[in-house]
């Protein structure tokens, strides 16, 4: 029998894409225009086109696989996380150029572009890892929308009133993404999560599949963290960096999930979640590593702070705030990227020559945080309180985390 809800895909999934798209069309014919000098600030289309490939992996294949770890939401998973992806670079081509619009009447994109907006998608995409399962492609799709607008906006504030550079605040993406879906899940708990849901489970080739994803990320995780490096020291200072904090923090991850394993064994979860928390905290903090030890010791660092994270502190989420977090996105992005913004503030103070200098660093990277956090979760309360709108007609408890609500399966047929 399918879902009572499923004819809601007719009503409200296909007239917001075909509004959005045709509203897109519109926007880019009469605003955007691609750049014609085929060398921009000393980087050429050769230069730049693998690394964006290599996000482009990340976002697509990385993200998407990572999401099909339960047992039955492997096609919303993928399939969802490519809409929404999709739409949300769009979107973020038409924010990141309104400035250029205002002053030019034009907006002149380049790869560098795409690559600025795959990045706030890869926000995007955080936020929605912490309600997977628990919404349809609608809720998706409006939460990408007024995600990016917050992070856009986020980096408009930054860069006008704190005048932080593009690479800083275009790395808080992990902070942003996880405070507004953290924001976000708080607001949308379901009565009964703390049993866990029906059918929130993963078997092995679920698991398989989502491992997949998660190799995806840590292969191409250098080009993210160096690919809006323009200095070619400091491009290959970010991208061994990189590496070597990934490869310290899955060798971490993997000794303390068998030491925190009853039975010492590996916890596959343990390891999706934790061998990437050394790029995202090194990627925070990029602009402060400048050895090859210090990379390794926030690789490390970030890993036990992930594991500990996802072994203790999402059931605590769930049980005293009401968090229910599907993909363990606080323990990923969160933790790692607040413990990347402290490496930073303590390596900038240290390389600092007077105090006055230090403080007035100091001064400026904390509010950046404040700023960020305070943004995040304001757009996850609003996004948070327009998503209860029974409108958008929520999927109902017992029918959280399935594939059939969503999509044709003709072999499921019940044929009379």
């Amino acid at each position: 029998m399918a879902p009572q809800y499923a004819p809601s895909l007719r009503s409200r999934l296909a007239p917001l894409l075909l509004f959005l798209q045709i509203g897109f069309i519109v926007i880019y014919a009469f605003y955007i225009e691609i750049e014609s000098n085929v060398k921009i600030d000393g980087i050429t289309f050769s230069n730049l086109y693998p690394e964006f490939q290599d996000v482009n992996v990340m976002v697509i294949l990385g993200f998407g696989f990572l999401c099909t770890f339960l047992v039955r939401y492997g096609f919303s998973g993928s399939g969802f996380n490519l809409l929404v992806a999709v739409i949300a670079t769009q979107w973020a081509i038409i924010l990141d150029g309104t400035v250029s619009w205002y002053y030019r009447g034009k907006i002149r994109i380049d790869l560098r572009s795409l690559v600025v907006a795959e990045m706030c998608a890869s926000s995007a995409l955080i936020s929605i890892g912490t309600v997977v399962g628990k919404t349809n492609p609608v809720h998706l799709i409006l939460i990408a929308l007024l995600e990016v607008s917050g992070f856009v906006l986020n980096q408009w504030i930054l860069q006008t009133l704190l005048k932080t550079r593009p690479l800083k605040y275009i790395m808080l993406l992990h902070i942003f993404g996880a405070f507004f879906g953290l924001m976000l899940t708080w607001i949308l708990y379901r009565k009964g999560s703390e049993q866990q849901f029906e059918k929130e489970k993963f078997d092995r080739k679920t698991g398989l599949f989502s491992m997949l994803g998660t190799v995806f990320l840590w292969m191409f995780w250098p080009s993210f963290n160096s690919v809006l490096v323009d200095n070619p020291e400091r491009k290959l200072g970010a991208v061994c960096s990189t590496y070597l904090a990934l490869a310290v923090g899955a060798v971490t991850a993997a000794a303390l999930s068998v030491l925190s394993s009853p039975k010492g064994k590996l916890n596959p979860i343990h390891m999706q979640s934790s061998i990437l928390a050394g790029g995202v905290a090194v990627g925070v903090s990029m602009s402060a590593v400048h050895q090859p030890w210090e990379a390794m010791a926030i690789g490390f660092t970030a890993a036990v702070v992930s594991t500990i994270g996802f072994r203790y502190l999402k059931i605590h989420m769930l049980l005293a705030f009401q968090c229910h977090d599907t993909c363990a996105v606080l323990s990923t992005h969160g933790l790692p990227g607040l413990l990347g913004w402290l490496v930073q503030l303590l390596l900038e103070i240290k390389d600092c020559d007077d105090h006055t200098t230090a403080i007035r660093f100091a001064v400026f990277h904390i509010l950046t945080l404040l700023i960020t956090i305070a943004l995040s979760l304001s757009m996850g309360i609003i996004t948070g309180l327009l998503l209860k709108w029974n409108f958008w007609r929520p999927p109902q408890d017992n029918k959280c985390f399935d594939d059939q609500a969503f999509w044709e399966f003709p072999h499921l047929v019940v044929r009379k």
